[in-house]
């Protein structure tokens, strides 16, 4: 190689030397920038469970509706105190005595018999209206209400009663009805007395429904009959003396 051509040669490899460093400048790829790390997220906080409300109770059953005389009487609700027990009283064959809801009769015996293995000592009242026999406990006579017919100067009381001014309640018939029934099965003569003081009409007067002549008829039955056994006397004439007392007020 000649001297002329050695530095070109040179100047040509000289400039390859700086091309190449250039050209592996720009081969070499330019470094990703390095991916921020996600910041963790948030839990959701957990809500604090509350206390489901409780529901409502349903409201309570309505009584089933009572019928007195074809008339709806509405929910029943205590009428009268509970019947005090009579006083101890001791029965004899032949007394008459008064039940409360069966009203007046005659003791016919008292016996011992045995009844589902047990010996029970009974009182047995005969109603020859009803033609019924009725056998009590004596241990539970006097729970039950059964007694002797009143005297004549409490029957005395008993009549005042039915000259008396009527005291009628400002309420439905249905409701006085049922307090009607709860007297008339009392036993006690001053609470009958009062429910046929109450439905009693006298002339000019309007007139009864039917219902309150059935209940009036049954009170006024019930008094005479212990105003007839009182006095010795048959059942017709001791209504004619009780209505007699009605229309002398």
């Amino acid at each position: 190689m000649t001297e002329k051509q050695k530095p070109a040669t040179e100047k040509k490899s000289a400039k390859a030397a700086e091309a190449a460093p250039a050209e592996a400048v720009k081969a070499k790829p330019a470094k990703a920038p390095k991916p921020e790390a996600a910041e963790p997220a948030e839990k959701p906080k957990a809500k604090r469970a509350e206390p489901a409300e409780a529901a409502p109770a349903p409201p309570p059953a309505a009584p089933p509706v009572v019928m007195h005389g074809g008339i709806p009487a509405g929910p029943m609700r205590p009428l009268a105190p509970p019947r005090a027990p009579a006083k101890a009283e001791i029965f004899v064959a032949g007394d008459h005595v008064v039940y409360p809801t069966h009203g007046v009769g005659k003791v016919e015996r008292i016996a011992v018999e045995e009844i589902a293995g047990h010996s029970l000592e009974l009182i047995c009242i005969t109603f020859d209206e009803n033609r019924m026999t009725l056998r009590v406990p004596t241990n539970k006579a006097r729970t039950a209400g059964l007694r002797k017919l009143t005297s004549k100067k409490q029957f005395d009381d008993v009549l005042a009663v039915l000259k008396g001014r009527a005291r009628i309640k400002r309420t439905m018939w249905s409701r006085r009805a049922q307090e009607y029934e709860a007297k008339i099965n009392s036993g006690d003569p001053a609470a009958i007395a009062e429910v046929v003081r109450d439905l009693h009409r006298n002339a000019g007067q309007p007139d009864q429904s039917f219902s309150e002549r059935q209940i009036y008829e049954s009170a006024l039955d019930r008094l005479a009959a212990e105003y007839a056994a009182l006095e010795q006397i048959d059942k017709p004439a001791a209504i004619e003396k009780l209505i007699a007392h009605l229309k002398s007020e």
